[in-house]
């Protein structure tokens, strides 16, 4: 092995080593469900880092999304299922098929182009597919999967013929959501405010806008004008008025722009 890359081999002795009998009892006691958490929690931990552009805690959550690859894939070793190998070889084997550009004699000169290109070819690989929505995951942010799903539909040619129809959609939705309302089917309201936010997401992707990141975008802004608010409020927040409030917001949201 190429000694450049000594630690990574080293690591991967480490998770053996602790997942042997005379291990570590926590590391023993794990499985690909008692785990589940962690890789979720870690990958998000490794956004923040990304979205902080803080390199040196990029670098350590980095290594913490590593160690639940390197788990889970000693895990599956033990089971008998695959390793660590299998999973680098799979990958490998991924990329190079999915950038004939860079590693056949294909001409793909843009990113949208090769976009498309690893769309057509994934397809190809996943034949045992039929639905346009067989392959999306259950598990991801809620945003993410309508984007998905939306997109999804579309590649079928199932499409708003223009914008202002995409409006048109989210007021019904509303105007739904208003009625159900007005019953007090709780059920019904539940239904119809999902709508609205698919029928949202759906004008996020006809604008190219990444709904998820938009709605983490507004919940930051929120959270630094409220801590602004906290901090020129001269007495309990509760103790506020409906018009001292919006007084409040007003002077947090000048000094908070972004």
């Amino acid at each position: 092995m190429n000694m450049e890359y000594k630690n990574l081999e080293e690591l991967i002795s480490v998770i053996a080593k602790l997942r042997a009998p005379d291990g570590c009892p926590w590391d023993r006691a794990q499985t690909h469900s008692t785990l589940r958490p962690n890789m979720i929690e870690e990958a998000y931990e490794a956004v923040d880092a990304i979205d902080d552009n803080d390199m040196a805690h990029l670098r350590e959550e980095l290594g913490d999304v590593l160690l639940q690859v390197l788990l889970h894939s000693q895990i599956a070793s033990e089971n008998g299922d695959f390793n660590i190998e299998d999973v680098a070889k799979e990958l490998k084997d991924k990329l190079i098929h999915r950038h004939p550009h860079v590693f056949g004699d294909a001409k793909i000169d843009t990113a949208d182009d090769v976009k498309e290109a690893w769309d057509k070819l994934k397809e190809e690989e996943k034949i045992e597919r039929i639905s346009a929505m067989d392959g999306l995951s259950r598990c991801q942010a809620a945003l993410v999967s309508a984007q998905k799903i939306s997109k999804r539909a579309v590649k079928t040619g199932f499409e708003w013929p223009n914008e202002e129809s995409l409006y048109d959609c989210i007021m019904s939705e509303f105007e739904e959501f208003k009625h159900a309302k007005k019953e007090g089917d709780n059920a019904h309201m539940e239904e119809e405010f999902g709508d609205i936010l698919f029928a949202t997401v759906n004008l996020a992707r006809w604008n190219k806008i990444d709904a998820e990141q938009a709605l983490l975008k507004a919940n930051k802004k929120f959270e630094l004008r409220f801590r602004k608010m906290e901090e020129l409020a001269v007495k309990p927040l509760n103790d506020y008025s409906f018009e001292e409030f919006d007084e409040l917001w007003r002077k947090a949201k000048k000094e908070v722009t972004k």
